[in-house]
């Protein structure tokens, strides 16, 4: 059983930046992908960035490129997700999820076995 929390989350201003962490407790985390998704009330879970287990591969939402970087510390057993420029839009439940060596970056919700509770990000205008 993997326990995944995530922390970074708050408030801040459109244009800001805020980097978001997820911690995991399995001493095995470099052999997990992992992804961050996000959930803004009364919409589905989005994917949001993922990476694999051996740092090869990395996708993003389209929604993200270019502004969201997703990096992972083997040492720390640590995901991060660098989010900057942010806007309203972005605002919602930031959850973190991992799955055991995949070849490729899982981007549907389904495709991890393992989550997070989640951190809260609000962008204001």
């Amino acid at each position: 059983q993997v326990h995944l929390v995530e922390s970074g989350g708050g408030l801040v201003q459109a244009g800001g930046s805020l980097r978001l962490s997820c911690a995991a407790s399995e001493r095995t985390f470099s052999s997990y992908s992992m992804g961050w998704f996000r959930q803004a009330p009364g919409k589905e879970r989005e994917f949001v960035a993922g990476i694999t287990w051996s740092g090869g591969s990395i996708r993003y939402a389209d929604s993200v490129k270019g502004r969201f970087t997703i990096s992972r510390d083997n040492a720390k057993n640590t995901v991060y997700l660098q989010m900057n420029s942010l806007n309203p839009e972005d605002t919602a439940l930031y959850y973190c999820a991992g799955k055991l060596r995949t070849l490729a970056v899982p981007t549907r919700f389904t495709g991890y076995d393992y989550w997070g509770q989640g951190t809260q990000v609000a962008v204001s205008s």
